[in-house]
């Protein structure tokens, strides 16, 4: 009978995030030569894996056609060279895909049905606009389930400026300036570039080498991001310069059981503690990780005083404010997005959980006074995910003194 196992992240990396259309770095390079340059990055970095112990692989994608299609997992996995006797599959969960990897090939782990396995995902907006070629039951209008504009995540956001008068614009430009200016730090620091794996791209004017992500702003300022239009709404308060931007990119992850861990003297980095979705009004879906994170935290028995570190996804900056004024935390707090998040290095839908987690691992590297970190987002269509991870380096002596 199988054993309940340990669920360890051992490993993540990413492409460098590109620009969304024919100014991207990645527009003539193909959505799953991203992903298959990803795990290939990543096997290459833990050569101690023999590759034909990897027991699935699970890559998201929330547009699959065309070159995101064809069940990624599976062809991902013969193009970046693993035997032809690992299988593979592919997830949709729009903003939440590759997070659904890692908890859906994680609960395998955990049940005992796997030892090791690789979860990640890749979006090319550039060739796959969210919602691209989808065809919406016309009962959800006629019916009145949701909104004409509930697939619009802009006007999503918008309706959580009604709701919350408190989360002004002034606030939403603030945390967006800073998100900017912490990545710029973090790559000063030469925090972000350990996780990145190059990719060779053609443009019109030859090959180059994609190393750092594209969409970076650091020369944003308050009085800039005031003049930016409001695409969404007329006198609205979301921009382009609090929002996300479309975005390229792909991710992956290594996990493993706690005695594959040992047996192959892997380090892990993370492990997994609990993992919650959950549904909202598709119409404000952006307040989704409130219930996903409360349901997270009561099924490890935790609360939010006891998170050390949040990487939270900036799909809007207002998103992750009524997050925090949810649960009380200052937009300022230290704790939360240490290095910038998707506002300034983008948001490739499906591949965006696992960069959360590859930045959530590095910081609990630099912080054994942390014990617990969150990674959560929102979903379309009103949802939320959220995992809760506990560090390995957790030293009781560091917590005390800090």
């Amino acid at each position: 009978m199988a054993e309940k196992n340990d669920v360890v992240f051992v490993d993540g990396v990413r492409t460098p995030f590109g620009r969304a259309g024919e100014k991207g770095q990645y527009w003539n390079t193909r959505a799953d030569d991203l992903v298959v340059k990803a795990m290939i990055g990543l096997l290459e970095r833990n050569p101690q894996v023999p590759k034909d112990r990897i027991d699935d692989v699970a890559i998201a994608a929330t547009t699959q056609q065309g070159d995101q299609g064809l069940t990624l997992g599976r062809t991902a996995a013969l193009l970046a060279g693993l035997p032809k006797s690992v299988p593979g599959f592919a997830i949709d969960r729009m903003c939440a895909g590759a997070m659904t990897s890692v908890t859906t090939l994680g609960s395998g782990v955990a049940f005992g049905a796997y030892d090791l396995v690789i979860a990640g995902g890749v979006e090319h907006m550039g060739r796959h606009p969210m919602g691209f070629g989808a065809d919406p039951n016309p009962r959800f209008l006629s019916e009145k389930m949701v909104a004409e504009d509930a697939l619009n995540m802009g006007m999503t956001a918008e309706r959580i400026h009604d709701r919350f008068p408190a989360l002004t614009k002034e606030r939403s430009d603030r945390f967006a300036m800073r998100s900017q200016h912490k990545l710029a730090a973090a790559y000063e620091a030469g925090k972000i570039q350990p996780d990145l794996v190059s990719v060779a791209i053609r443009s019109e004017s030859g090959w180059g080498l994609a190393t750092e992500d594209e969409g970076m702003r650091p020369q944003t300022t308050m009085e800039g991001l005031a003049t930016l239009k409001t695409p969404f709404r007329p006198h609205g308060r979301v921009t382009a310069g609090n929002s996300s931007p479309l975005t390229d990119g792909a991710t992956a992850s290594l996990l493993a059981s706690s005695d594959a861990v040992k047996e192959l003297g892997l380090a892990p980095k993370m492990r997994m503690v609990s993992f919650a979705f959950a549904g909202v009004e598709p119409e404000i879906m952006g307040l989704g990780p409130v219930p996903s994170t409360e349901k997270a935290l009561r099924k490890a028995g935790l609360t939010i005083d006891d998170i050390g570190l949040f990487e939270l996804n900036e799909a809007f900056a207002i998103q992750v404010l009524s997050f925090l004024d949810h649960f009380g935390i200052d937009d300022e707090d230290p704790r939360v997005n240490q290095w910038g998040g998707a506002i300034a290095i983008g948001h490739p839908l499906a591949a965006s959980g696992v960069r959360l987690m590859i930045q959530l691992a590095a910081q609990f590297a630099e912080h054994p006074e942390v014990r617990y970190g969150i990674t959560a987002m929102c979903v379309g269509l009103g949802q939320g995910g959220t995992v809760i991870w506990e560090n390995p380096n957790y030293d009781k002596r560091a917590a005390r003194k800090g």
